[in-house]
């Protein structure tokens, strides 16, 4: 009888308990981290968005000795708690993102704004400059991250949020 036990095969409970306690640790480790992963690739589209219109904005600079500004944020005002892709222009809106020729491919995270140091509203454009932001809070932590970026720069900024 003794060799009978021997000989049979399988697994017994305290070897399956095991490794599902290594399963449940090497989970309770990965998830976490990979959540974090998501929200960093999540903010690339901020990063890459804000390289193109700087860029598309440079390029109307040395066309029309001019850059354009005063856009409020688009496409929604207020991002805080806000982590879903939204349509660009809702509603076939326009925007003044048009005159630069910017326009994302399908829908964002980030809402997008322009400054330039011109005061009057009427006539959005300026030759002293530009600041360009994007908001979102991925995290919906009602923290709204801001990236930023402006004409005397080409690093990317940030402030608030925690991603």
């Amino acid at each position: 009888m003794l060799q009978r036990i021997r000989n049979r095969k399988g697994f017994t409970l305290v070897e399956l308990m095991i490794v599902v306690a290594i399963i449940g640790i090497l989970a309770a480790i990965a998830i976490p981290n990979f959540l974090q992963f998501r929200l960093k690739a999540k903010t690339s589209e901020a990063k890459s968005n804000l390289g193109a219109i700087r860029s598309t904005q440079v390029a109307y600079f040395a066309e029309w000795n001019v850059y354009v500004g005063n856009q409020a944020p688009v496409p929604v005002a207020n991002r805080a708690g806000d982590d879903q892709k939204q349509s660009w222009i809702p509603n076939g809106t326009t925007s003044r993102f048009s005159i630069i020729g910017f326009a994302p491919e399908g829908n964002v995270f980030f809402s997008y704004s322009m400054d330039a140091g011109a005061t009057d509203a009427n006539w959005p454009t300026s030759a002293d400059g530009f600041d360009v932001h994007a908001y979102g809070d991925l995290d919906r932590d009602s923290v709204v991250s801001d990236f930023w970026v402006t004409n005397l720069t080409t690093e990317i900024q940030k402030a608030g949020g925690t991603f």
